[in-house]
C-alpha cells in the first residue's frame, strides 16, 4: 500500500542542473529514513544523500558540495538538488524509504521505480 512517486529525472547537459523529488504516501507511522540511491547497469546501488529519523544527513562523497537534500517533513517529500551535473552522474536514481507503517510490527524499506538521469558532455 505504500507508494513513492519519484519525479524530476532527464536530460541535461554537463554543469547544469536538475531536482528530483519523491514523495511517499501510505499508512505511515514513521519514517525512519529516507533519501537517494543510484545505481549503474551491472553495479551495486550506492548511497547518493539521505535523511535519517533524526534529521542528520549523509552525503557521498563523489557529490558534496554539488548536491544537496531537503525534505518537507508535512508532506513526507525529500528531494535533491543537483548542481553542477557530471557526464558520471548519469544514472537511474531512486528513492529509498525505511518506513514504519501502521499495520506492521517492525519498519520495512521500500523502493520508488527509479528516475533516469542523463548528462551530457
Amino acid at each position: 500500500q505504500v507508494q513513492l512517486v519519484e519525479s524530476g529525472g532527464g536530460l541535461v547537459q554537463a554543469g547544469g542542473s536538475l531536482r528530483l523529488s519523491c514523495t511517499a504516501s501510505g499508512s505511515i507511522f514513521a519514517i525512519n529514513a529516507m533519501g537517494w540511491y543510484r545505481q549503474a547497469p551491472g553495479k551495486q546501488r550506492e548511497l547518493v544523500a539521505t535523511f535519517n529519523s533524526g534529521g542528520k544527513t549523509n552525503y557521498a562523497d563523489f557529490v558534496k558540495g554539488r548536491f544537496t537534500i531537503s525534505r518537507d517533513n508535512a508532506k513526507n517529500t525529500v528531494y535533491l538538488q543537483m548542481n553542477s551535473l557530471k557526464p558520471e552522474d548519469t544514472d537511474i536514481y531512486y528513492c529509498n524509504a525505511v518506513l514504519r507503517l501502521y499495520s506492521d510490527f517492525k519498519t520495512s524499506d521500500y523502493w520508488g521505480q527509479g528516475t533516469q538521469v542523463t548528462v551530457s558532455s
